[in-house]
C-alpha cells in the first residue's frame, strides 16, 4: 500500500511536511515550521498531526526553516530515525536550527510575559539548543545522483534543485509488491541562469509529482532589471541621505544580494555607501558557501577556487556582535543594512525597522516572498501602520519590492521544468507550497497548457492512496 498525506504547506507556503507511507513504513518529506500569526503559528508548531515516534525516516530537501525548523521538535517527541540530506544541507541545518532554537526560547519568554499579565500558565519553548545538538547526530549525508536506500521498498536519489546551497529534488523509487513507480518531490524549485548556484536538474519521467507553487502565477524580471533596480534604489536613497533596510533570508538571499552588489561595484555602478550584513547567521552561512563549491555554478566555483571572494568588497561589513548592530541606529550617514529574517518575524531586522520605518528618507527593500499575516507581508501591502514589538509605527519609509531576487522559480520556469515530463506517464500531480491563488493559477496552466491530468491542490490532512 502506498499512501501520501499532506500535513504542511498545503494551500499555504510555510511548514512543509508530507508523509509517504509504503508497506507500513512511514517516510516524512521535510518537517518545517509554520510562519504567520503568532498565536496560529504557536498552535500549529507545538504539536503534530501524527505520532513522531512512528516516523521511520525523514528526508530533508533543504535547510530553510520552513522545511527543517520543526526537526528538533520531532526529536523531542520521540523520533529517532535517520535524517537523509545532502552534506551542504546538513552543514546549514546545523547553524540554522541552533539559531531557531535561540529564537524559540526568546519567543517563549515573550509569550510568558503576556501570560503573566493575564494570569495564564507559562509555556515552554518549542525546543532548545540541546534538542538541536541531540538530533544533529541523526543526520546522514548523501551526494547528488547517488541512489540511497530509505526503507526496504523505497530508494531516493537527490538532484540539485538550484534553490539554496545543498537543496535537493527527491526522486523516489517505490516498490509495492510487483508494482514499481517513481515519485518526484521538488522541494523548493530554484531558477535557471542565476548567480552562484547550479541550474535545477531534471529527474526524468515519473508517475507521481509533488511540486511547489510559490510563484505559480507570477513572472520574475531578468538579471539586468535586478541590477538596474538596485542601482536606482541606492542612488535615490543616498540622494536623500537615507538608509536602505533589507530584510533578507540568511541563507541564499543574503549571499545572492551581496553577489549582485559585487557585480555593480565591478561595473562601477555602485554609489559610495556603507553596506552592513547584520546577521550572525548570514555570516556563518556565507562561510559554509565557501566550503561547498560542488553546489556552485562554474563562474562562482572558479571564483572560490582562485581565491576571488564574491562575498567581500570594499565598504561591505559583516556584523556579529549585538553592540555593533545597535551602533548602526545612531549613525546618520547613508547606508544599506541587510538583516534577517526575510519575513520580518524575528531577529535583528525588527530593531532596524523599528528605528527607521517612520523616516520618509529611508527605504525598505523587500527581496522575496512574504507569507500572509507576517510583518513582511504587511509592509509589502503598505499598511499605514504596522506593529513591531507590540507598538504601532507609521510606515512612512519608501517600500520597494524586488521579488526577482527570489530563489523560487516563477510561473514560466516551473512550466518549463514540467514540460520535460511525459504527460502520458504522469498519473497524479500535487501542488503545494503556495498561496491558494498561486496554486490555482499553476493548476490551470499545467492542465490547459501542458495537458496534465489529475492535478490536485490538497488541503491540510488530505490523504491519497496511490
Amino acid at each position: 500500500m502506498i499512501r501520501l498525506t499532506f500535513h504542511g504547506a498545503a494551500r499555504n507556503v510555510t511548514g512543509s511536511s508530507h508523509l509517504l507511507e509504503v508497506n507500513g513504513k512511514r517516510i516524512l518529506l521535510d518537517c518545517g515550521l509554520f510562519q504567520g500569526r503568532r498565536a496560529e503559528a504557536w498552535e500549529k508548531n507545538s504539536s503534530f498531526p501524527f505520532d513522531p515516534e512512528m516516523i521511520d525516516v525523514l528526508v530533508l530537501s533543504h535547510a530553510h526553516i520552513d522545511h527543517s525548523g520543526k526537526i528538533p521538535m520531532l526529536y523531542k517527541h520521540g523520533f529517532r530515525g535517520p535524517i537523509i540530506c545532502t552534506a551542504a544541507t546538513r552543514d546549514l541545518a546545523n547553524i540554522m536550527l541552533l539559531d531557531s532554537a535561540f529564537l524559540q526560547v526568546k519567543d517563549a519568554e515573550f509569550v510568558n510575559k503576556l501570560h503573566a499579565r493575564k494570569g495564564l500558565p507559562p509555556v515552554e519553548s518549542l525546543y532548545d539548543a540541546d534538542d538541536v545538538i541531540d538530533v544533529l547526530g541523526q543526520f546522514q549525508t548523501v551526494g547528488y545522483r547517488r541512489k540511497t536506500r530509505v526503507t526496504e521498498d523505497v530508494d531516493v536519489t537527490f538532484y540539485d534543485a538550484g534553490h539554496i546551497l545543498g537543496s535537493a529534488i527527491g526522486l523516489y523509487d517505490i516498490r509495492d509488491g510487483e508494482r514499481e513507480l517513481q515519485l518526484c518531490y521538488t522541494g523548493d524549485l530554484g531558477r535557471p541562469d542565476r548567480p552562484i548556484l547550479k541550474d535545477p536538474e531534471h529527474v526524468g519521467d515519473v508517475d507521481i509529482l509533488i511540486t511547489e507553487s510559490t510563484y505559480g502565477g507570477r513572472i520574475h524580471a531578468g538579471n539586468e532589471v535586478i541590477l538596474d533596480t538596485l542601482e536606482d534604489v541606492i542612488k535615490r536613497t543616498v540622494a536623500r541621505n537615507g538608509k536602505i533596510i533589507v530584510p533578507a533570508f540568511s541563507v541564499g538571499r543574503t549571499q545572492e544580494l551581496v553577489y549582485h552588489l559585487h557585480e555593480l561595484r565591478e561595473q562601477n555602478r555602485l554609489p559610495e555607501i556603507s553596506i552592513f550584513v547584520d546577521s550572525p547567521l548570514s555570516v556563518n552561512a556565507t562561510q559554509i558557501f565557501r566550503i561547498h563549491p560542488e553546489c556552485m555554478d562554474a563562474e562562482a566555483r572558479q571564483a572560490v577556487l582562485t581565491h576571488q571572494n564574491p562575498f567581500s568588497f570594499e565598504n561591505l561589513h559583516y556584523i556579529m556582535h549585538v553592540g555593533e548592530s545597535k551602533d548602526l541606529n545612531g549613525r546618520t550617514d547613508p547606508m544599506m543594512i541587510i538583516s534577517s529574517s526575510g519575513m520580518c518575524e524575528g531577529g535583528r531586522i525588527l530593531h532596524h525597522l523599528r528605528n527607521n520605518i517612520e523616516d520618509p528618507r529611508n527605504t525598505i527593500m523587500i527581496t522575496g516572498y512574504n507569507a500572509e499575516h507576517t510583518l513582511g507581508r504587511r509592509i509589502v501591502e503598505r499598511e499605514k501602520t504596522v506593529r513591531i514589538f507590540g507598538e504601532d509605527f507609521a510606515l512612512n519609509a519608501e517600500v520597494v519590492v524586488l521579488n526577482s531576487l527570489s530563489a523560487h522559480a516563477d510561473r514560466n520556469e516551473i512550466l518549463d521544468y514540467h514540460r520535460r515530463f511525459n504527460p502520458a506517464r504522469l498519473q497524479h500531480s500535487f501542488i503545494v507550497h503556495g498561496d491558494l491563488d498561486q496554486e490555482q493559477k499553476l493548476q490551470s496552466a499545467l492542465q490547459d497548457e501542458l495537458g496534465l491530468q489529475n492535478v490536485e491542490i490538497p488541503s491540510p490532512g488530505d490523504s491519497y492512496l496511490i
